[in-house]
């Protein structure tokens, strides 16, 4: 029995560590971005040259939308050029996206990932860009969305994630999804940056100096998760990441919970795969000072949000119901407390409305439906899982 019982208390101990670090982490820096500015770069007159990718991955419907709008952009029109990569678009798609002002690339793969795609617009891309901006093919910018990027280029940062939002919140668990969207967007974007940290890639909407783009992509091969590695490259060589709060991007968030639940188990076996490829590097950065990249390799080893929104009330009432066995309830009432007060304070005002209160109902399913992941994620960083998408521009 005492073997038992030693056992569950270091068990318990492991967990308390893991969770309790992640929900002061969480804390810290939910509150430091509330309340600590970051200086935003002034307008320049000088005014860089882009390449807009747009991965388009099927979706016909969608791709037409979103190329159009691209092609709004209130910008000087020879100073961006848009490639689309259509991969396995219809013919008529095809056709028309040829009828618009931008550049077509056809590409045909055996098996299609963001990478691929990527690889082969920069092999069919003419020299004389200054930066390239890569978006989803649901994806529409705001009108200054590259004047606002063009302010961080030109202040001298190689990198720069732009804000993505939401295009639609017409289910409860887009609200939700929206909701996940802007408390990563504070907590792991805006808030790094308080601590000269870089702010995590999205995987669209973020801008790199071409001649930099060219390179990291050429070094990355993922399935999934391509956004991550990218994230570890650039930190791994030192290269810190803006946030640019004020360059909207609008993205189309999943629906229904079947396609979530596709979407974040692609999500998590990629997080999980680069976990185990650059984890031990990561304890050797400690040594070299690379913070940055230690933050970035940490942000691997983490759960969902809505994971933890589930695992620190149940380990709190486990405490309770075994005194004795592993930290004290006290110390599990902190770190719950510091968890949920991180994410709630992450949460923009204007979420919280009718909808919002009407999608919290949805949470505990979410929260079992991502623990069962956890035991599902065999094979699914081998073969790309395409998120399907339905919500057209508006």
């Amino acid at each position: 029995m005492e073997i038992i019982r030693l056992i569950a208390a270091i068990i318990t101990s492991i967990l308390f560590i893991y969770l309790g670090v992640y929900s002061l982490y969480l804390f810290i820096f939910s509150v430091s971005g509330k309340f600590i500015k970051v200086k935003t770069p002034p307008q320049s007159s000088t005014l860089a040259k882009f390449v807009i990718y747009i991965c388009s991955y099927k979706e016909d419907g969608i791709i037409l939308n979103s190329a159009a709008s691209a092609i709004t952009l209130d910008y000087p029109k020879d100073l961006f050029h848009i490639c689309v990569i259509a991969d396995s678009l219809k013919p008529e798609t095809v056709a028309k996206l040829k009828q618009m002002p931008l550049q077509v690339l056809e590409v045909v793969f055996e098996s299609s990932t963001k990478s691929k795609a990527l690889h082969k617009a920069i092999e069919n891309t003419k020299d004389g860009f200054d930066a390239a901006i890569v978006f989803d093919i649901d994806n529409v910018a705001a009108p200054d969305f590259l004047y606002q990027i063009n302010n961080y280029l030109q202040a001298g940062n190689r990198v720069i994630q732009g804000h993505r939002v939401a295009k639609n919140t017409n289910t409860s668990v887009a609200v939700l999804d929206a909701i996940s969207e802007e408390v990563n967007n504070h907590i792991f974007r805006k808030s790094q940056r308080v601590f000269n940290l870089s702010a995590a890639i999205i995987g669209s909407g973020m801008a790199l100096e071409y001649k930099l783009f060219t390179q990291v992509m050429m070094r990355i091969d993922a399935v999934g998760g391509f956004d991550k590695e990218m994230g570890l490259l650039l930190t791994g060589d030192k290269i810190s990441v803006a946030y640019a709060g004020n360059a909207l991007i609008y993205d189309e968030k999943v629906s229904n919970k079947e396609v979530f639940k596709k979407q974040r188990r692609r999500w998590l076996s990629a997080q999980f795969n680069l976990l185990k490829k650059y984890g031990g590097s990561g304890i050797s950065a400690l040594f070299k000072g690379k913070f940055d990249y230690l933050n970035e390799v940490y942000q691997l080893s983490i759960l969902p949000r809505v994971l933890m929104l589930g695992l620190m009330p149940f380990m709190l009432l486990v405490s309770l119901a075994l005194p004795g066995i592993g930290p004290d309830w006290h110390l599990w009432l902190a770190a719950t407390i510091c968890c949920y007060t991180g994410i709630l304070i992450a949460i923009p005002v204007s979420f919280y409305n009718k909808d919002f209160f009407g999608a919290l109902i949805r949470i505990p399913a979410i929260f079992f439906a991502m623990l069962l992941l956890l035991f599902k994620l065999k094979g699914a960083n081998k073969k790309f899982i395409h998120t399907p998408h339905t919500h057209s521009v508006k």
